[in-house]
């Protein structure tokens, strides 16, 4: 059974718990804390002093050199030292390339107002200012790398999410999460007392991120970089090769490091734990939440990126992107909404034409799993968001529109119909569950599989109360037709005339947005979103009775409302009644074991069709591509089923 439901913390609450709790902050903190006296440094001897002026190094001033105990001035050569300067101990060697070992210590290097932590590395870098440098760090082969004055390393500007004209500026701070900054950018989602505590908030965390003094912590690595600029950068946090960063914030840890490489460009913005920049990736104004990444010239502007998801080549710009988007090829995503992220942004897609010559201040609700495919062109406004795994057909564009069918193809319309415009697409709901499940069923093994974020929850179900009930809504809409009008539509109006299609719009199926839906398709739809209600209520029957026998109750009692307090299964329940009429707990699991096994056939089916096709078109396709049952994922489905039909027949044993 799932866990009890509980009502999220608010978005002020988030940001209260993480300016209490944040690493980042107690570094800054600990930064302007620095000096001598709590380092437990001394002066240099006059012995030392006259070791590093024979080794090339002088000082504007030698008084403000303050080193720690065991340092050893033969450890620093070539520098030039002006304000106050920290040098550590250097004792051990660090690793500078893979197999490539060197002594720690400052050389070929110009320093102003440094602290340089123990067996750090400092070698052939223009010039470091401002800055506190961590144990074990590498700095090396750079240009500037200096605090140039008060920073916020990125935190607290304010960035419009979901626009690209204000209306969703959302305050940004180093640990945001994808729900918090959905919350507050769609703003009638949340009371103004909210709003307003989290600007205060925002304005309190701006104030404590506030330094005049860089950061490189323990540990990480700055190599060949011209530009390093008022940078907080995390421990093991790895920048090599890279551009340009200014006014950023990197998280990064042992297990979660954080890369900016190979001509990437980030400015104003905060890179989360474990995410990469690389490959002239450039970010601005923006957070790339864990795990995210941007590379191949992609370029991330006035926007998030949840967690696991990546812009590769293509522009996303003004966007609230959730996690698991797949976006790898040159598109372009603007003015997107889209926290429950999932989906796709196809080769060529321009989901962006938000622009009606007045000014760029339309957008789109994508929702959860929505696939643009390639070269398709999306108009705006549109709003998704009631329509999750719903697929644009490459190569069409659409009209300004709300669609409310989920897992719905659209698709370049083949006939024309009177009185219907010829710049609608044709639409058939629930299409993805009826001929491409096995889509559905990989992309939530997927999302477990490849999950990295270990900070932010993602809930990879797709068969779920919320969505249940969108396909509940829909399949409503479809069967409310009247049916003396879709007769009278398939009536001839003169003798002989042949009967005309039965053809819905929106102004007969609210929700179908500037689309057509042909009856067949209103049919199937049905079919689809009725099989899968079901089989989601089924489900929760078959829990239900586990989770009685686990607890020495009668299995009958799973019926009974009120029984396990459990939301999720009241939900279940209440399905179960409306959709199976005075069925038996027997006759329940029964009729489960008979879905599981459509499913998997679904499964195998949809697979089975790509390779039908490939071998018609392409030689030798058998030949390098497995048949569809020996697919890895037709296969763990299908031992899913052997595994449920074996547990079911045990549990109707004891019943």
């Amino acid at each position: 059974m799932s866990a009890l439901t509980t009502e999220k913390p608010g978005p002020a609450d988030e940001l209260r718990s993480a300016i209490e709790e944040s690493h980042f902050l107690r570094s800054i903190a600990s930064a302007r804390a620095v000096t001598a006296q709590t380092r437990i440094l001394r002066p240099l001897s006059a012995s030392e002093i006259e070791t590093l002026k024979s080794q090339h190094n002088a000082a504007e001033d030698w008084s403000r050199v303050q080193v720690a105990p065991g340092f050893n001035p033969h450890k620093v050569v070539g520098c030039y030292f002006t304000g106050d300067i920290q040098l550590g101990s250097f004792q051990r060697s660090v690793t500078v390339e893979t197999g490539v070992t060197v002594g720690s210590g400052v050389y070929n290097c110009d320093l102003s107002n440094v602290s340089v932590g123990d067996d750090a590395y400092l070698c052939n870098n223009d010039i470091i200012a401002n800055m506190i440098i961590g144990s074990g760090a590498i700095v090396r082969g750079c240009g500037s790398v200096v605090c140039t004055g008060e920073t916020s390393f990125g935190n607290g500007q304010q960035v419009s999410l979901g626009l690209e004209v204000p209306g969703r500026d959302t305050g940004l701070y180093a640990e945001i999460t994808v729900d918090v900054a959905a919350r507050i950018a769609a703003r009638h989602k949340e009371s103004e007392s909210t709003l307003a505590a989290y600007a205060t908030l925002i304005a309190e965390y701006r104030r404590r991120a506030r330094s005049s003094i860089g950061i490189i912590e323990a540990n990480a690595t700055v190599k060949n970089t011209p530009k390093v600029l008022n940078a907080y950068i995390g421990s093991h946090a790895v920048v090599d090769s890279a551009m340009w960063l200014e006014n950023v914030t990197i998280l990064s840890t042992r297990d979660d490091v954080t890369r900016i490489t190979s001509g990437a460009i980030v400015k104003d913005s905060i890179i989360q734990w474990g995410s990469r920049v690389e490959t002239h990736g450039l970010v601005e104004q923006s957070v790339c939440c864990e795990h995210s990444f941007v590379d191949a010239h992609g370029s991330v502007i006035h926007s998030l990126v949840g967690p696991n998801s990546g812009v590769s080549a293509g522009e996303c710009r003004n966007s609230l992107m959730g996690p698991f988007v797949g976006f790898n090829h040159q598109a372009l995503l603007i003015a997107a909404y889209w926290p429950e992220g999932k989906g796709n942004v196809g080769y060529g897609a321009n989901v962006g034409s938000n622009h009606t010559g007045k000014a760029p201040d339309q957008e789109i609700w994508p929702g959860e799993g929505a696939f643009f495919g390639m070269g398709s062109s999306i108009k705006f406004p549109t709003d998704f968001s009631h329509a999750p795994y719903i697929i644009v057909a490459s190569g069409i564009a659409t009209l300004p529109q709300r669609v409310e069918m989920p897992f719905s193809l659209i698709n370049q319309r083949a006939e024309i119909f009177e009185g219907i415009s010829p710049a609608f697409n044709e639409i058939l709901p629930g299409w993805v569950l009826s001929d491409n499940i096995y889509i559905v069923r990989r992309n939530e093994r997927k999302f477990v599989t490849r999950n990295k974020s270990r900070r932010e929850s993602c809930d990879h179900e797709v068969f779920r109360p919320e969505i249940v009930d969108m396909m509940v809504h829909a399949r409503a809409a479809l069967m409310k037709l009247d049916t003396e009008v879709t007769q009278a539509r398939a009536t001839a109006l003169k003798p002989g005339q042949p009967a005309k299609p039965l053809v819905y719009t929106d102004k007969d199926v609210p929700g179908l947005g500037k689309n057509f839906m042909k009856e067949t398709a209103r049919l199937e739809g049905i079919g689809a979103y009725t099989f899968y209600i079901r089989f989601y209520a089924l489900k929760g029957i078959y829990f239900a009775v586990r989770f009685c026998l686990e607890h020495d109750r009668d299995a009958q009692s799973a019926l009974v409302s009120g029984t396990i307090e459990d939301p999720r299964y009241e939900h279940e329940l209440a399905l179960l009644k409306s959709e199976f009429p005075g069925k038996s707990v027997r006759e329940l699991l029964e009729e489960f074991v008979v879905a599981y096994e459509k499913m998997a056939a679904d499964t195998l089916l949809s697979k089975e069709k790509d390779n039908f096709r490939g071998v018609r078109i392409i030689p030798d396709y058998a030949g390098v591509h497995l048949p569809a049952k020996d697919d890895p994922f037709v296969k763990a489905t299908f031992a899913e089923t052997e595994e449920i039909k074996t547990e079911i027949g045990k549990i109707l044993k004891r019943i």
